[in-house]
C-alpha cells in the first residue's frame, strides 16, 4: 500500500533557528577580544608614557629645590675671603693659608670651592677659602 500525502497552502511556515546555550555558558555573553594595530599600540604606549614622563620631570626640578633646602637647616658656613694681589699665585696663597698642608691639595680644593676653570688668577679676584684652612 502506499500512502499519498497532501500539502496544503498556508500548513509550511517559516521556522526561525534559535540556538541553545550549551551547559557550561548559561547567561555569559561571549567575549570579543580586542585586536589593536600598530598604529593603535603606539598611540596606546604614549599616552600611557605621558604622566611617567610628567612624573619624572616634576620631580627633576623639584628635586634640586628639596636638595638646597634639605641643607639649610643644618646651618650655613661662613667662608673667608682673600683678595688676589698683583702678582700672587695660588700656590703662594696656598703657602700662605695652609703652611703644613701639600699647597696642591689646598689648591684644588680652592679651585673646586670657587668653581674656577683654571688655576689661573687675576689681581683683584675675591676667592672663598675652605674652612678648614
Amino acid at each position: 500500500m502506499s500512502a499519498a500525502y497532501a500539502v496544503q497552502p498556508g500548513s509550511i511556515t517559516r521556522a526561525t533557528a534559535t540556538r541553545t546555550p550549551s551547559t557550561g555558558t548559561a547567561g555569559i555573553p561571549p567575549t570579543t577580544h580586542l585586536r589593536l594595530t600598530r598604529r593603535g599600540r603606539a598611540v596606546f604606549t604614549t599616552l600611557a608614557a605621558v604622566p611617567l614622563v610628567l612624573g619624572a620631570i616634576g620631580i627633576a626640578i623639584n628635586g634640586g629645590m628639596a636638595a638646597a633646602e634639605g641643607t639649610a637647616g643644618v646651618g650655613a658656613v661662613a667662608f673667608e675671603y682673600v683678595t688676589i694681589e698683583a702678582g700672587q699665585s695660588l700656590w703662594q696663597l696656598a703657602e700662605s693659608i695652609a703652611p703644613a698642608q701639600d699647597p696642591r691639595d689646598v689648591i684644588a680644593d680652592i679651585v673646586n670651592l670657587n668653581q674656577l676653570p683654571s688655576e689661573a688668577v687675576q689681581p683683584g679676584q675675591r676667592l672663598a677659602l675652605p674652612a678648614n684652612y
